[in-house]
């Protein structure tokens, strides 16, 4: 499985909101990602899917400097698919 394929794998999560942003992420920033980008998201993938909700909904802040750009870039996803 190549590495765009896997990260789409990753992106399917147990909540529609939580895919329908990732995959939105995925569309817009894909190309953006460099090895410290890439490294970021796939750390984000890692959370439990509330975690990361919560993350992108502002309902936690993001304390980690490193995920801050990744975290902003979803939060903007998510604004530019309920629009």
């Amino acid at each position: 499985m190549d590495e765009v394929n896997r990260l789409r794998w990753q992106c399917r999560r147990g909540l529609l909101e939580l895919d329908l942003v990732l995959e939105r992420f995925l569309e817009l920033h894909l190309a953006d990602l460099n090895a410290e980008r890439l490294h970021a998201f796939r750390t984000l993938l890692g959370f439990a899917d509330d975690a990361l909700w919560d993350l992108i909904r502002e309902r936690t802040g993001c304390r980690d400097p490193l995920l801050a750009e990744a975290v902003r870039w979803l939060r903007e996803c998510r604004s530019s698919a309920r629009r």
